[in-house]
């Protein structure tokens, strides 16, 4: 079971292509618009380089 609660990501902003972001001993990912449809979850040591990547390339 995941403890932690599903926040927006600060950079969706009030765009329509907004992800929802849990935080925990792993990192779930979502789309607000799609709930339903389930969630990415990556484990914790993955996450920091993954956005860490995404920025260097955004």
């Amino acid at each position: 079971m995941h403890s932690s609660q599903f926040h927006k990501s600060s950079y969706s902003a009030n765009e329509a292509a907004c992800v929802e972001v849990a935080e925990g001993s792993e990192t779930l990912v979502r789309d607000t618009q799609h709930r339903e449809a389930g969630h990415l979850s990556f484990p914790a040591s993955e996450w920091a380089p993954l956005l860490g990547t995404a920025r260097r390339q955004a």
